[in-house]
């Protein structure tokens, strides 16, 4: 089935533990979309990036499959650009630059021949834009999810709550959830959340896993232990297109097949670390993949003999 995803196609310079790097391709949409392009191949992009974009990375991303139509190039503009630096453990990290560039009045364009699609991915944009392409499409899709992080809830919490109402998977991490709901319990700050509008919550825990909230229902997915963490810039994307890649090639949205999506979008993410940037993403093997997938199996799957 059809997915489409909105995102930030962009340059990062990253700095870790293991080393730094100078401008890379970087951006939620990029990630979305290389993650996605591994279970769908009926994929679709909408974003923006300035003249200064090299012409061989959207060649790479049409060569996985994923039509470009929709990335507007600005004459005379720059791409979107940012630079962390990453603390020893790996969780947290500074931001060093910022530069929005021509994300600042970025207006989504919707080719006409991606109306229609069965699947929408909103990557972490201002929610006035992510809701402006919901608002564009003639027809909604089986499913829409939704990324957001808290300096929306900073400075744009009332848009946030206009769109959140719009969706039916949003997908936070546990910081982002406590800030949301004002509630320190993830359950009860599941509940709450919920009450805003999607049917579904994804909450992600970085290297503690993800937990995933349905009308009643709950699913822990657990992460899996890797030896090193190169780069876990791009992760929380790489899991969202995982996610919502699997549902596209199921076609399946319920609660049971989104438990399965969460796996999948946790191998892709166990994946992204592993080097810097988009460089892992770009060269994987369906065998790798399943093999990743069945790791993560083995990690909770048990038998266990009455003991009372």
């Amino acid at each position: 089935m059809a997915l489409l995803t909105v995102g930030s196609v962009a340059f990062d310079a990253i700095e870790t533990p293991f080393g730094k790097t100078d401008k890379i391709i970087g951006g939620a949409g990029t990630y979305i979309a290389l993650s996605a392009s591994y279970f769908t191949a009926d994929q679709k992009i909408v974003s923006v990036v300035g003249e200064d974009f090299p012409k061989e990375t959207l060649d790479d991303l049409t060569n996985r499959g994923i039509s470009i139509e929709g990335i507007q190039i600005k004459k005379g503009e720059k791409t979107f650009f940012w630079s962390g630096k990453y603390h020893n453990d790996m969780n947290s990290r500074d931001t060093l630059v910022t530069e929005l560039n021509v994300l600042e009045k970025f207006d989504p364009v919707i080719p006409e021949r991606y109306q229609g699609v069965d699947f929408l991915m909103l990557g972490n944009l201002a929610p006035a834009v992510q809701r402006q392409v919901i608002e564009r499409l003639k027809t909604r899709p089986k499913l829409i999810a939704m990324d957001t992080m808290n300096f929306w809830m900073d400075i744009a919490w009332n848009d946030l709550m206009e769109t959140i109402k719009l969706v039916d998977v949003l997908i936070i991490n546990d910081e982002e959830a406590r800030q949301m709901s004002k509630e320190y319990s993830l359950v009860k700050a599941a509940k709450k959340i919920m009450s805003f509008g999607p049917k579904y919550l994804i909450i992600k825990k970085g290297e503690h896993g993800a937990l995933l909230f349905g009308p009643n229902k709950v699913f822990f997915a657990p992460a899996l232990p890797l030896e090193e963490v190169f780069d876990p810039t791009g992760a929380g994307d790489t899991f969202a297109g995982g996610f919502i890649g699997f549902l596209a090639r199921t076609g399946d949205v319920s609660f049971e097949n989104m438990k399965r999506a969460v796996i999948a979008g946790s191998a892709m993410a166990s994946f992204c670390v592993e080097k810097f940037g988009t460089e892992r993403l770009m060269n994987l093997h369906e065998e790798e993949i399943t093999n990743r997938i069945m790791d993560f199996r083995s990690l909770v799957d048990y038998q266990m003999e009455k003991v009372i």
